[in-house]
């Protein structure tokens, strides 16, 4: 029997408060069309881009009011939900920006941590720094959601292929690659990047977005998207506006894409070349 999934596309307002008000009917959403699995965005919980209006409001996983919100309507629909990412306080004190994958009886079921930073200087004299607000994770993350076998990234973490074949020999079939993706890169490589995914693993990949122009003056990308396993593209959003895209996963369908392209079983160890000089 396929497993039906909800994508959940938001335009994640500046407080906590809001950005419940606005994932929540959305995931009512997807359940009423049948989702069992439902997957929100990076940031679900806030953004803000303002370092020093974010981390006042900040708090830790277990006290997120967007996340203690979301658990409760995971076991109130009786779905598992990922939240894509909480932004959210570390025990240490720094900030994580953090999935969590939440069980129909509201637990949750497992945390990732973003690995990979966005850290980058632009010939147009701009630069980005998440490195300064986050503190980036150690290590990759695969979770069973009922039978269904998932692989945990965020966002930047799609340019990285070397996480994404690691969680497939650990036996994930679903990666899931919550985003907040801007809106340049977004056109450029966004639909690229995710298919790629899928088609070097023989997984599926599943992308909610955010999208639009939000509260803190950012603009991502939206089109969210769910990709089969031989890269062909299952279902999108072809638009930047919140919603709910409800796709099936075919059965059978990763096993039969790695038996046909068996690059999983096929890679060999070797030994980098010299550089140059």
């Amino acid at each position: 029997m396929p497993l039906r999934v909800g994508l959940i596309q938001t335009r994640t307002p500046a407080t906590h408060a809001a950005a419940l008000a606005h994932v929540a009917p959305l995931v009512r959403e997807a359940a009423a069309q049948g989702a069992t699995l439902i997957v929100t965005p990076e940031g679900t919980n806030i953004l803000q881009k303002d370092r020093d209006k974010l981390l006042p409001q900040l708090a830790t996983l277990d006290a997120d009011p967007v996340v203690l919100g979301l658990r409760d309507l995971a076991r109130e629909l009786g779905v598992w939900l990922l939240i894509g990412s909480a932004l959210v306080k570390r025990e240490d004190g720094k900030a994580a920006n953090r999935a969590a994958l939440v069980s129909p009886d509201g637990a949750i079921a497992a945390i990732y941590d973003k690995l990979h930073m966005f850290d980058v200087d632009l010939p147009t004299g701009e630069t980005a720094r998440e490195s300064a607000v986050y503190e980036p994770g150690e290590r990759a993350v695969a979770a069973l959601a009922g039978e269904a076998r998932l692989g945990l990234t965020i966002c930047y973490d799609m340019r990285f292929p070397a996480v994404y074949r690691a969680l497939a020999l650990a036996g994930a079939e679903i990666l899931c690659a919550p985003a907040a993706f801007t809106r340049p890169t977004g056109q450029a490589h966004w639909e690229i990047l995710l298919r790629a995914r899928a088609i070097e693993t023989g997984s599926f990949v599943l992308a909610p977005a955010q999208g639009g122009f939000h509260e803190d003056g950012r603009g991502t990308y939206g089109h969210s998207l769910a990709i089969g396993p031989w890269g062909e593209v299952l279902g999108t959003l072809d638009h930047d506006e919140p919603g709910v895209l409800v796709v099936d996963l075919p059965d059978g369908a990763v096993a039969k894409a790695r038996a046909a392209i068996p690059a999983l079983a096929n890679a060999r160890p070797f030994a980098a070349p010299e550089p140059l000089a």
